[in-house]
This record gives structure tokens, C-alpha cells and sequence, in this order.
């Protein structure tokens, strides 16, 4: 039987990320992070092969993890200064990381989108309760020897995402959601 009102599924409907940009201290405190992340990992996970993990930076790991993308980007050409930014300003910063698991019945692909659950999962859960919360990648998170660098990634993990979590007192206009009759096919027997 559905509940007339039921208020998850309308935080669900009207769920908004708050930019990086947008966030500023204070952060939640462990406690409310462990929580956040025991919501973030009740995702899909067929087999039980938790193929992630999380690293967490504070807000003073997050300006050092800044520091050394933007000395990365100086000695590689690349652009630093925006991706280094949003570590350097966010009061917590959770790198998702996809660590996928050897498996003959599950295959990686599976296991890539439980990852993805999980960064999901983590954002909601921060804005469920009432933090500001951003998944961002950005070339870091695809720049494998940077990675290993700077957050000991094994060769065979990446990062899924990074979840930018703090306070934020505002909200940006809603953006345009998809046209669901557009992309959705009715099949009937």
C-alpha cells in the first residue's frame, strides 16, 4: 500500500546537490561522517564484494591533496587551479574509491555500478540530513599515477567519485530534469 505523502520519496523528487563552490565550514563531525557512510554502502552489491572503499580528507588533507594536484598539474601542463580548489576549500572531502573484487559469478561492470550507488547513496545521505553535499571527478580522479600518489591507489582501483560535503545555506535554481516520456518505454504483454 503507498502512503499518500510519503516524505522520502519526496526528498527523493526534489533532491538538489549543492556545488562545491558553494560549501564552507563547518563539515559534519565523524560520528555524522560514519553514518553517512554506513547509509552510502546499503547499496546493491551482488556477491557481498564490497568492490569500494572510502578514504576520508579533512578539511587540512583536502588543502594538502590541493597543493599537490596543482604541483602535478605545473610539472604535467595540465590545468590545477579549479580541481584544486574544491579540496582545498571543502570541510570534508570523501574519495569513493571503485576497488573491484576478482570474481567468476560477478562481473566488473556490476560491480562498477554498486560503486556508483554507493557515491549516490553518500550524497543523498548527506543532504538527508541537511548537509550541502557535490559528486565530482574531474582529471584527478582519472589521472591513475596521481592517484597513486596522493591517495595510494592500488593499479587496479580508480576513483568513482569524489563527495565534497559541508555547509551550505543556499541552494541553486533548479536545473532542468529530464522529459521522462522521451525516455521512457512502456511495454505491455
Amino acid at each position: 500500500m503507498t502512503q499518500p505523502e510519503n516524505p522520502v520519496l519526496q526528498f527523493l523528487l526534489t533532491r538538489r546537490s549543492r556545488p562545491a563552490k558553494l560549501l564552507r565550514a563547518p563539515g559534519p563531525d565523524r560520528a555524522a561522517l560514519e553514518q553517512m557512510l554506513q547509509a552510502a554502502a546499503r547499496v546493491p552489491d551482488h556477491g557481498k564484494l564490497e568492490p569500494w572503499r572510502f578514504i576520508v580528507l579533512d578539511q587540512p588533507a583536502g588543502a594538502r591533496v590541493a597543493g599537490q594536484i596543482t604541483d602535478y598539474a605545473a610539472a604535467h601542463g595540465l590545468e590545477g587551479e579549479k580541481p584544486a580548489r574544491a579540496f582545498a576549500d571543502s570541510p570534508v572531502c570523501v574519495a569513493v574509491i571503485a576497488s573491484p573484487k576478482p570474481s567468476e559469478k560477478i562481473p566488473q561492470l556490476e560491480q562498477t555500478l554498486s560503486v556508483g550507488a554507493v557515491c549516490l547513496g553518500l550524497v543523498n545521505a548527506a543532504l538527508a540530513t541537511g548537509w550541502g553535499a557535490n559528486w565530482l571527478t574531474g582529471w584527478p580522479a582519472h589521472d591513475a599515477a596521481l592517484m597513486a600518489q596522493v591517495l595510494g591507489l592500488a593499479p587496479h582501483e580508480w576513483v568513482a567519485g569524489f563527495i565534497h560535503i559541508g555547509t551550505a545555506d543556499t541552494a541553486p535554481p533548479d536545473r532542468p530534469r529530464p522529459d521522462m516520456g522521451a525516455i521512457t518505454e512502456w511495454v505491455h504483454a
